[in-house]
């Protein structure tokens, strides 16, 4: 089980989480965020990291251009789109970066056309990303995906094992959940958090792996 922490803001908080066995670390640089972090901080934290480690940079309707120059700068493996990108724009920037994580709200048509966006990744989330609010992960049970699913949207170590069992997402991905305040992360949710979730994702790794072949191979990004 793929385990991602996102907005991540300080060094202390994402050396914790890689120590915790997260498999990828989220920065977030979108404007107003209360985990907004600048490129230059990110690329610093970067350069601490043990090798291996998936970094991921999470934008909003960010110019194309602006996207691949900070991806670039900070040394980042992933790019999140968590906005209304055009497919035109989601390629351009799939073409210029390792790997491309397509954000879509759960219940959005557009998840359908997803492999026009040039993602490798599929992210579904709730009605209001960052709010800790789940969404009702029923409507996801059973429906062939086709590529890696990256759950998101109010998870945290009392649910997550349930929300891995309903929907046996490739991945999971949390960020309040795992907060002592916004933009500050708790060590021990964090733990309890990845603990939770990989116990989770043992138990349904033959089912998940049969499912379809583009499910495994987590660590297609990492630099080893």
């Amino acid at each position: 089980m793929f385990v991602k922490i996102c907005g991540v803001t300080n060094e202390e908080d994402a050396l914790v989480a890689v120590g915790m066995g997260a498999d990828a670390v989220g920065f977030n640089f979108v404007p107003g965020s209360p985990r907004q972090i600048s490129p230059r901080l990110a690329r610093d934290i970067v350069r601490r990291l043990p090798g291996g480690v998936v970094t991921v940079g999470v934008f909003r309707n960010e110019l194309p251009e602006r996207v691949v120059q900070i991806m670039d700068g900070a040394g980042l493996r992933l790019a999140q789109l968590h906005g209304n990108e055009t497919t035109a724009d989601s390629r351009w920037i799939a073409e210029r970066v390792p790997g491309l994580i397509k954000a879509f709200v759960a219940g959005d048509p557009n998840v359908e056309r997803v492999r026009d966006y040039g993602a490798s990744v599929l992210m579904l989330d709730g009605s209001e990303p960052g709010s800790g609010r789940v969404f009702d992960w029923r409507q996801l049970e059973g429906r062939d995906r086709g590529m890696r699913l990256l759950l998101a949207g109010g998870l945290r170590a009392s649910n997550v094992a349930q929300a891995i069992e309903v929907v046996r997402p490739w991945g999971v991905d949390v960020a309040s959940g795992v907060e002592s305040e916004p933009g500050r992360k708790d060590v021990l949710a964090m733990r309890e958090f990845v603990t939770a979730a990989k116990e989770a994702g043992a138990l349904y790794e033959e089912a998940d792996e049969s499912e379809s072949p583009e499910q495994g191979a987590p660590y297609d990004w990492r630099d080893d």
